[in-house]
């Protein structure tokens, strides 16, 4: 099950048993904080759902919600909690990773309830909508940009307006459905990730099997891959076909588009004599050298679930905007 909905169907169960839970959410983050924008976690009085990082910040923060929840003269609606993980800090969290992080206490109540099945009923159907937390509301929008994934804004101490893109906050196309394919369809399955497959083929054993993708297509020809997939910053394209030609039309087609990650599975000799060909036809050269092929961390991977592994970090090396070496 995906976790943020997870997360919320905890919420929903226990609004429906007539409790208050406190929703604590990582509206910012800066430096090596263990928690990144868009944590989550739902805590009730006994019980909790999701994480906002771990560690010793986590627990304090977790106790400090079921305080909230469990002494009513003490309750609050809505506050901003800032920790900074330095030892001598006085907003220190017990880290010392020498992060900072901002933290969004909720209070939820079965006046809630409509909004929270509006939520679990957006993450089930892949909806763009957009979730607004605010001293003053707790609400679902349209998502007017399909590039936005969150935004945050401390209005005075307690003051607050956050709001993030919800459910997959990246989108990957994943052409060609063989070996690989399905490894990296179950690796890339357990992240922030919508997944489409494509394939050529009618009658493909590892297509069937691929149950970890939340789309697949048989097309006629990949000379119309382009017709399926937008550009985006939030865009990640990885090409395993069956052979060199069928590559090559993938490139052809897409070279145009602007991704966040366009990677091609193939040999070093192969890709480097197709892109060299490319480019003797006029193909734009800064464009193709924006390819990742080989693909993958240099990780000397050998099996279908070695190649994924080092595809997927590459993918979240890219993603989180980490230098590879």
């Amino acid at each position: 099950m995906n976790k943020e909905l997870e997360i919320w169907q905890f919420a929903a169960e226990r609004l429906k048993q007539n409790e208050s839970v406190m929703l604590l959410v990582v509206a910012e983050s800066l430096g090596s904080s263990p928690g990144r924008r868009g944590f989550k976690i739902i805590v009730a009085r006994d019980d909790l759902r999701g994480s906002i990082g771990g560690g010793v910040m986590e627990v304090n923060l977790v106790e400090k919600a079921k305080f909230q929840i469990s002494n009513s003269k003490f309750q609050i609606d809505s506050t901003i909690i800032e920790q900074i993980h330095q030892k001598n800090s006085p907003s220190a969290s017990g880290m010392i990773c020498s992060g900072k992080q901002s933290i969004i206490f909720y209070k939820l109540n079965p006046g809630n309830l409509e909004t929270i099945g509006k939520i679990i009923r957006t993450l089930e159907n892949h909806q763009p909508k957009i979730l607004q937390i605010s001293n003053f509301k707790f609400q679902i929008t349209e998502n007017s940009s399909d590039e936005l994934a969150f935004q945050f804004e401390q209005q005075s101490e307690n003051g607050f307006f956050y709001q993030e893109k919800l459910g997959y906050k990246n989108k990957l196309f994943i052409i060609g459905g063989g070996h690989c394919a399905l490894a990296l369809s179950e690796l890339m399955s357990k992240m922030d990730f919508h997944i489409s497959l494509f394939d050529n083929r009618q009658e493909l054993n590892t297509l069937d099997k691929n149950e970890f993708v939340h789309a697949k297509f048989i097309i006629e020809s990949y000379g119309k891959i382009d017709e399926f997939i937008p550009s985006g910053a939030n865009i990640y394209v990885v090409v395993m076909t069956l052979g060199y030609e069928s590559d090559e039309i993938v490139i052809r087609k897409l070279i145009g588009k602007n991704f966040k990650y366009f990677g091609v599975l193939g040999s070093r000799a192969k890709m480097a004599t197709l892109l060299r060909d490319l480019r003797n036809e006029g193909f734009d050269a800064e464009k193709l050298n924006q390819i990742h092929t080989p693909i993958g961390l240099p990780i000397n991977s050998q099996t279908p679930e070695e190649i994924a592994v080092s595809i997927a970090a590459e993918i979240i090396a890219v993603k989180n905007a980490k230098a590879i070496s």
